[in-house]
Order: C-alpha cells, then sequence, then structure tokens
C-alpha cells in the first residue's frame, strides 16, 4: 500500500524506468552493460516505492495515551522552552526518521486541532539543534481532556523538500490516523506538559501509530 502523496513521483518514476528498460534494449548491444542500466532504472523505481510505502496500521486507541507520530529513531528526551506556542518549558521527544523510514506521519492522540500553522525556512540536517526553529517546518496543537494541549512539529531535513499537513484547526482528529507526509527524511518533535512520563528511552526504535511515547500522568 502507497501514500496518497507519492501518487505522481511513482508514475514519473514508474515511466523513466520503463524508458530504461525499452532504450537500453533497443540501443545498447552489450548485454552486461544493457543489463547493468536496466538494473539501475529498476532500483530507482524500487527506491521510490519504498520511500512512499504506507503500511496500514489498525492503532490500538487509548486516551491515556500518546503515539508515536512517526517512524525513526528517539534522538531527544529532554525538558525545554517552547517559545513559539506555549512561551513556556515543555518536555521535548524527537524521532529522527532516516531515507529508508516510513514517512506518513499520524496524529499522535485524539483531540482538537487549536493550532496550526507552516513556517517556511532553511534546510540544515534534521539533528542539528536549530533545526527545530530554523528549518522549513509546520507546528500542529492537539487538545484534549487527558494530556491537554500537545504540540507536535514536522521539520524539514537536508533533503526532504516539501511537508504536507493536513491538519487545520478546528478539526477534530483521530488517534493513529494520517496527519500528513514528510518527503525525503526528516523530524518530528513532541512537546508534552512538564511530568508527562515518557515510555521511551533514547535510541529507541519508534513505529508510528504503534509505540507508546507518553502516558497519562
Amino acid at each position: 500500500m502507497f501514500h496518497k502523496e507519492g501518487g505522481p513521483s511513482i508514475l514519473l518514476g514508474t515511466v523513466f524506468t520503463v524508458a530504461v528498460l525499452l532504450l537500453a534494449e533497443k540501443f545498447i548491444d552489450i548485454s552486461w552493460l544493457r543489463i547493468l542500466v536496466q538494473l539501475a532504472g529498476l532500483l530507482v523505481l524500487i527506491i521510490i516505492l519504498q520511500f512512499f510505502r504506507n503500511p496500514k496500521r489498525i492503532a490500538i486507541r487509548n486516551s491515556d495515551h500518546i503515539l508515536a507520530p512517526v517512524d525513526g529513531k528517539v534522538v531527544v528526551i529532554e525538558e525545554v522552552y517552547e517559545g513559539e506556542f506555549f512561551k513556556d518549558k515543555r518536555l521535548q521527544v524527537s524521532i529522527f526518521m532516516s531515507p529508508i523510514n516510513v514517512h506518513v506521519t499520524r496524529y499522535a492522540m485524539d483531540g482538537i486541532i487549536k493550532f496550526s500553522k507552516y513556517h517556511p525556512g532553511k534546510f540544515l540536517v534534521a539533528w542539528h539543534p536549530k533545526a527545530s526553529e530554523e528549518n522549513e517546518r509546520t507546528t500542529i496543537v492537539i487538545e484534549n481532556e487527558t494530556f491537554g494541549q500537545v504540540l507536535y512539529r514536522q521539520i524539514a531535513g537536508a533533503l526532504a523538500r516539501r511537508i504536507v499537513n493536513y491538519a487545520q484547526e478546528g478539526m477534530q482528529v483521530v488517534q493513529g490516523t494520517d496527519a500528513g507526509f514528510i518527503k525525503f527524511g526528516s523530524r518530528v518533535d513532541l512537546f508534552l506538559p512538564l511530568g508527562t512520563p515518557i515510555n521511551v528511552v533514547l535510541n529507541q526504535k519508534a513505529i508510528g501509530g504503534k509505540t507508546i511515547i507518553a502516558t497519562k500522568a
């Protein structure tokens, strides 16, 4: 199953691969070179397909849990000052996505979208300390009765050139469902209320819509 955001890229990749296969067959007489070029064309298509894969996951909804919004590795767990929306200290949990991870963003909890804003910016590597403030990014705040307001931020990386965000203010969203997509590697930051019990550790692999990031205090 592939994500809808990959439609144009998959179509172009398929056309490119078919063209490479046919042209190589027609114009390259050296058999080993022809096969090598054809395999390279197929590899391009395989890379595109794996990047836009969207495995079907049925999240076990639980109002006492914050689920991982993306696949990747937990790279930050610390108290920080969040200066865009809360303007106070929050508990930050960041997940870094490599190009081989699934890049679907999923809602970490049920709730109502209270804030959604896109920021143009730079394309520093996603683990850079300034990436959360200076890179292209979106900031979204979800509110529910269990956790209050929780902010998540989609952050573009050095390769990412497009962030897709489905969240609009006033929407009622469902935990584990698609919230957007980040093309070609990046990271997502979660900002939770201080004192929220964290259920993951640094360098742990997280699975979007399944791994429990935090629980009710």
